[in-house]
């Protein structure tokens, strides 16, 4: 447990040190909400969304964000990159093993997600005044399913990328998926009915936050989907993973 603990500390300082990461993956998503809740007319209720803010509908897509962006780049990108330099085949031969090192990548990381959904929410409702989730046991079931599928797909990336270069051209080609079907690029309600609903079902499932953000029960059948893709990209990765 102690060789667990530093690599987690030390992981954390590695990932505080790399600018990139900080402020695209912990902050950025909370900049674009605040940026767009500066557009006056963005912060109005809204005929297209039935009295709703713009910034009050956009806010889970900016989780859906913070979540992609950490668990789809950051986190395969890095572990493709451990084994590309030996780092992992050199573990193996000390008694720190090579999955304690995946075990801290994992938590920084989650922990790193988790961060920035809450800075999303947090500055959401304290500078403009975005509801919190009406249905907190709901959306909160959501949101560890949906984090828990991304960062399954996460390292099944980082398991078949044999370097860090393929890890992020992987990553990014999931990353935009996610992005567009989750309604960062443009909001759910511009998209085809079609592409929506296929939206409801790719990771992390950002139609679920929305309906327990809004005080609906998700849906059981996109949460089960979230479900059998966290278990089966998990599983897959770990049968797979290659240390060297």
């Amino acid at each position: 447990m102690m060789s667990l603990a530093k690599l987690v500390q030390t992981e954390a300082r590695l990932f505080a040190r790399d600018t990139t990461s900080v402020v695209v993956g912990l902050t950025l998503p909370m900049i674009i909400l605040l940026g767009l809740g500066a557009v006056p007319i963005l912060r109005e209720p809204s005929a297209d969304m039935d009295g709703i803010r713009f910034i009050d509908y956009f806010a889970p897509s900016l989780i859906v964000m913070s979540v992609g962006t950490i668990g789809l780049t950051n986190l395969p990108t890095v572990m493709a990159g451990y084994r590309e330099r030996g780092i992992l085949r050199r573990m193996r031969a000390t008694p720190v093993h090579p999955a304690k090192l995946l075990a801290a990548q994992l938590i920084v990381n989650l922990v790193a997600a988790l961060v920035a959904s809450l800075l999303v929410v947090a500055s959401g409702r304290i500078v403009y005044g975005i509801p919190l989730p009406e249905s907190p046991l709901w959306f909160a079931l959501a949101f560890v399913l949906g984090i828990t599928a991304v960062f399954a797909l996460g390292m099944l990336v980082a398991a078949v990328a044999p370097t860090a270069r393929a890890a992020s051209g992987i990553a990014t080609v999931l990353f935009m998926s996610a992005m567009f079907f989750g309604g960062v690029y443009l909001p759910r309600f511009m998209l085809p009915d079609a592409v929506a609903r296929i939206g409801d079902y790719v990771p992390p499932g950002v139609q679920t936050l929305l309906d327990s953000w809004n005080g609906e029960t998700p849906a059981a059948l996109p949460l089960l989907v979230m479900a059998v893709v966290a278990v089966a990209a998990g599983a897959t990765s770990a049968r797979i993973f290659k240390w060297e």
